[in-house]
């Protein structure tokens, strides 16, 4: 089986970027576009990023959560600390994210190290959740093994039964990570493949910012 996808073609001419428009910091450019992005309507979800670690079998992993929040400090997003990602970034905390924004022509890639956020902050993010994700994140003993979604649904039953009158507190083994960027590259589509790509690498307090071939 097989499928030729070299035709495959687009033109991108929406945007540039350029030198003399940007700030002198990466995360005030990270929320020039993010506000761009919503209001284009054109993404169900902007907040979509692609993480990506190296695993304990030593191959890279990349799979799509939620930025839940952004600080002058970095990224954060939430989840299971005792997942595949929650291993993976325990052993090594050196972490790519990547934003693609295709009806804008855009990509954001961030290099840094993830760190567990402080648990307050992890608190107050899980008693914003709906009870049902409140539940979903003690039902799941993420990336296991189970034998069938059904026990999935059982112990969710339960559960409802059991939290029906009670305080669903955050289980010890979720919570949010942070990452703290040493570097972030924002590539817009330019016509003919000359696509601008800028890159902000953190350089003692300073960011150094530098302009890559396409």
């Amino acid at each position: 089986m097989q499928k030729d996808l070299g035709n495959y073609r687009k033109i991108y001419a929406k945007s540039e970027l350029e030198e003399k428009s940007i700030s002198d910091n990466p995360i005030e450019l990270f929320q020039k576009w993010f506000y761009e992005t919503e209001a284009s309507d054109g993404i169900d979800e902007p907040n979509a990023m692609t993480v990506s670690t190296i695993g304990l079998d030593g191959f890279p992993k990349s799979r799509v959560v939620l930025l839940k929040k952004y600080t002058h400090e970095g990224f954060i997003f939430y989840t299971n600390y005792d997942s595949e990602k929650g291993k993976a970034i325990e052993e090594n905390p050196n972490v790519c994210v990547s934003f693609f924004w295709p009806n804008m022509e855009r990509q954001i890639i961030i290099k840094g190290k993830a760190e567990k956020v402080a648990a307050n902050l992890s608190d107050g993010y899980f008693e914003s959740r709906p009870d049902g994700s409140k539940l979903g994140a003690i039902v799941s003993n993420q990336s296991s093994v189970i034998p069938s979604r059904s026990v999935l649904e059982e112990k969710l039953k339960n559960l409802e039964k059991e939290y029906e009158s009670k305080e669903i507190h955050r289980p010890n083994n979720w919570g949010g990570y942070i990452v703290k960027p040493i570097s972030v590259e924002f590539w817009q589509g330019r016509p003919n493949r000359l696509h601008d790509r800028i890159r902000y690498t953190l350089v003692g307090i300073d960011w150094k910012i530098e302009r890559l071939a396409p």
